[in-house]
């Protein structure tokens, strides 16, 4: 899959790429990441890119023409891609949006600065995501959670397929269950759950959801009004509050 990232401080994309998921898979050539830098594609000065809001108001705003240039060297190089906004303004981003990414043959992901980008180059993006309700100094960061988000569902690109699979939202409306490892008792800080270490699989399984349960109701009200809970649910859920109880 190949992502090209428009920005004005290509650095920050490259910077991340030298480790972590997107760095392996891109060095295994899993993943293609190109930034462009719409200051390459400004007929100002100094590469000048942004300037004064007409009317009147505090900060800058991204001119038009670089970006215009950016986004069609872009379209050039990655044909079949959409164009998308990382703006605040955008439909929220979730798991969900993330494997119907990992299905398309890429992206060009615009990453705005300052106080916006100037309105006409709208007429060039496809479409417009966000990551929270809240407000970044620029659209790098959510355009390389995004990438991350994405890449990791695409074949080959974790060590083990399942991880992707048993990750919070990858079930409609649940988190993960708690996780634990070696040492198996930690001090004042408790045992592992007895259940993990006897081996017997469909107990396992049984108590994993049956703490994805519990922990989207209680930590998630919002997304456990959504889950529609089966027979199974039930009894799991029944045994999760249980040893929470201490009954168990």
């Amino acid at each position: 899959m190949r992502f090209d990232v428009i920005t004005i401080f290509p650095e920050l994309i490259t910077g991340y790429l030298a480790v972590g998921i997107l760095g392996r898979a891109r060095q295994r050539g899993l993943v293609q990441v190109q930034p462009w830098n719409p200051r390459d594609f400004s007929e100002l000065p100094h590469g000048r890119v942004d300037d004064r809001p007409f009317g009147g108001g505090p900060g800058m705003v991204l001119m038009a023409p670089p970006l215009l240039g950016a986004i069609a060297a872009a379209r050039s190089a990655n044909p079949d891609a959409r164009v998308a906004y990382l703006t605040p303004q955008g439909r929220q981003f979730r798991q969900e949006d993330a494997r119907e990414f990992a299905s398309r043959p890429g992206m060009i992901l615009l990453a705005g600065r300052y106080e916006g980008i100037d309105e006409r180059v709208m007429a060039a993006v496809d479409e417009e995501w966000s990551i929270g309700d809240y407000v970044l100094a620029g659209g790098e960061l959510p355009a390389l959670i995004l990438m991350e988000a994405t890449a990791r569902l695409l074949p080959g690109v974790l060590g083990d397929e399942d991880s992707a699979a048993q990750d919070s939202f990858t079930e409609l409306g649940l988190l993960d269950c708690p996780h634990y490892t070696r040492p198996e008792r930690l001090g004042s800080g408790g045992e592992v759950p007895a259940v993990l270490l006897s081996g017997d699989h469909r107990r396992i399984a049984r108590w994993r959801r049956g703490q994805a349960l519990l922990r989207t109701q209680e930590r998630r009200p919002d997304l456990w009004a959504q889950h529609i809970l089966s027979q199974e649910d039930l009894l799991c859920l029944q045994e999760a509050e249980n040893v929470g109880h201490g009954r168990v």
